[in-house]
C-alpha cells in the first residue's frame, strides 16, 4: 500500500510542467500563466504598499527631525543670549553688594569664633584641675626619717 501525497504546486512549476507534458499542456498553461501574473500583480502591490509606508513614515521623521533642530536652535540662540549678558549681570551683582560688608563680617564671624574658642579653652582647663579639698591632709607630707 503505498499512499501518494499530492504536493501543491506552485505556479511557475504549473507552467513548466504545463510546457513540458503537451497534453496536460492548455489546462497547466493556462493556470500556470494566471497564477504567475496573480503572484507578480500580488508582489508589486505589496512592493507598492512598502514604498508608500517606508515614505509615509520618512516625512514624519523629516518634520519631527525640523521640529527638534529649530528646538535646538531655540535653546542654542537662548543660551548665547544668557552667555552673552553674563559679564553684564555679574557687574551688576558685584555693584549692588558692597565691597565693605564682606570683609567686616568675616572680621566678626572670625572674632566671634576666637572669643568662643577662648571661653571654651578656659572652661575645659578649669574643670580638669581637681579642687583643693578644704580638709587637712590625711597623711603626713614630710617622710620620716
Amino acid at each position: 500500500m503505498s499512499s501518494k501525497t499530492a504536493d501543491r504546486l506552485t505556479p511557475s512549476q504549473r507552467l513548466g510542467r504545463g510546457l513540458k507534458y503537451t497534453a496536460i499542456g492548455p489546462v497547466d498553461l493556462t493556470r500556470g500563466a494566471a497564477g504567475v501574473g496573480l503572484e507578480s500583480a500580488r508582489s508589486s502591490a505589496a512592493w507598492v504598499a512598502d514604498r508608500y509606508h517606508r515614505g509615509q513614515v520618512t516625512r514624519q521623521l523629516k518634520t519631527d527631525l525640523a521640529k527638534a533642530q529649530d528646538a535646538i536652535a531655540a535653546e542654542i540662540s537662548a543660551a548665547q543670549e544668557v552667555a552673552a549678558n553674563l559679564p553684564e549681570a555679574l557687574q551688576k551683582a558685584r555693584r549692588s553688594h558692597g565691597r565693605r560688608r564682606r570683609p567686616l563680617l568675616l572680621a566678626g564671624v572670625g572674632l566671634a569664633i576666637l572669643a568662643g574658642g577662648a571661653a571654651a579653652f578656659a572652661i575645659i582647663r578649669r574643670s580638669a584641675q581637681p579642687e583643693p579639698s578644704p580638709l587637712p591632709p590625711s597623711v603626713e607630707v614630710t617622710p620620716r626619717p
